[in-house]
């Protein structure tokens, strides 16, 4: 199992859902990062569940730097973090070990590792071991803020109801930045809460779309081919399970518009070179043009529902039924918001720091 991710900077994930923690292992890192426990604490309640559209199951994120950092400043050796699972409810998960649960992992662990797997609450392959990413990514964040650069994630669709889209990018992404619930529009929000608590009184789930923007990004990151700017963060925005689907600018839209609508025009502006429209998200031949970097991903239903479904024993190989007991979302869209915050922040200190050398971020 390869759990290690990036070039200059790697993460490496590792933990079970009902293990006794998980965490995150950065390596890379400059000496001299400024570490803001804080920051980490706060991201990590960014992810946490809230009320009744999450899961019940709410851990405190009791998290420990065990190494790579002195006195709040990284070392430049690795920065080990160790989340504890102090919530776990294992026996919730035995009556159906066996049984493959739809669109879960469950059938696909089993033939990849033999039934040796930690099937416990999806073990390995739960959102649970987000957390560690989102901890890590506040670091990053906290680095690339220092050098002028934000992320910001709104939920432009969840459950059928739409999110007004960015107008003035600036404000709205550092609006977006400490939002819980991240929406642009109140009126939307209310609505989509909504929407995910009649799904959950219907014993069922809703997805969604989130869209990100990073501003402040330099021009020429990026390479031609398979290390475009575009494959890294599909790379990494494809590691969050609900994700299965991306576009960046206007996306699968392009296909339906004229050349002459969809190229974005150049031009000056205050000595800078700037586009007139930013259809192309910001990349143009796989490399950034310094206008905002967007993108949007399509996060399906939460797979583990409430009502009887089909399914097999994967031991027995035999047809059954299941019905999930447990605690689970009904929506992760708000949730999965901190983790693309926190991936696109690793992706880009990642390539800033192979194009600019690895003392870039250092405070």
């Amino acid at each position: 199992m390869k759990n290690t991710f990036g070039d200059n900077i790697t993460l490496t994930v590792f933990g079970e859902s009902h293990g006794s923690a998980i965490g995150v292992v950065i390596d890379g890192l400059a000496p001299g990062i400024s570490i803001d426990e804080e920051k980490i604490a706060y991201k990590l309640l960014l992810r946490r569940p809230s009320g009744g559209i999450s899961t019940s199951r709410v851990e405190a994120d009791k998290f420990k730097i065990e190494s790579g950092v002195y006195e709040g400043k990284t070392t430049g050796t690795p920065v080990t973090i160790i989340i504890p699972n102090e919530n776990t409810k294992s026996g919730d998960y035995k009556a159906t070990e066996n049984l493959a649960r739809p669109a879960h992992a469950d059938y696909t662990a089993y033939m990849k590792y033999h039934g040796f797997e930690d099937r416990r609450g999806g073990g390995h392959f739960s959102g649970r071991i987000t957390a560690g990413i989102v901890a890590a990514g506040a670091i990053f964040i906290s680095a690339l803020e220092n050098k002028g650069i934000y992320i910001g994630t709104h939920m432009k669709k969840c459950a059928g109801v739409s999110d007004r889209d960015f107008s003035d990018l600036t404000e709205d992404v550092k609006k977006l930045i400490n939002m819980r619930f991240p929406v642009l529009s109140g009126e939307a929000g209310s609505l989509m809460q909504e929407k995910i608590m009649q799904a959950r009184e219907e014993k069922d789930s809703v997805g969604g779309i989130l869209e990100t923007a990073i501003i402040g990004v330099p021009a020429g990151l990026g390479e031609p081919y398979f290390d475009s700017i575009e494959s890294k963060i599909a790379h990494a925005m494809f590691s969050i399970g609900g994700v299965k689907g991306i576009e960046f600018g206007k996306g699968f839209a392009l296909s339906d518009m004229v050349g002459s609508k969809a190229n974005d025009a150049f031009r000056m502006e205050n000595g800078k070179v700037i586009t007139e429209t930013n259809n192309n998200g910001g990349i143009n031949g796989g490399i950034t043009n310094g206008m905002p970097i967007l993108f949007s991903l399509a996060v399906k239903p939460t797979p583990s529902i409430f009502r009887v479904q089909k399914t097999v024993d994967f031991v027995k190989g035999e047809d059954a039924e299941i019905e999930l007991k447990g605690r689970h979302d009904p929506c992760i869209v708000h949730r999965a918001k901190s983790v693309a915050d926190a991936l696109s922040a690793f992706v880009i200190a990642d390539v800033l720091t192979g194009r600019y050398g690895t003392d870039y971020l250092a405070d």
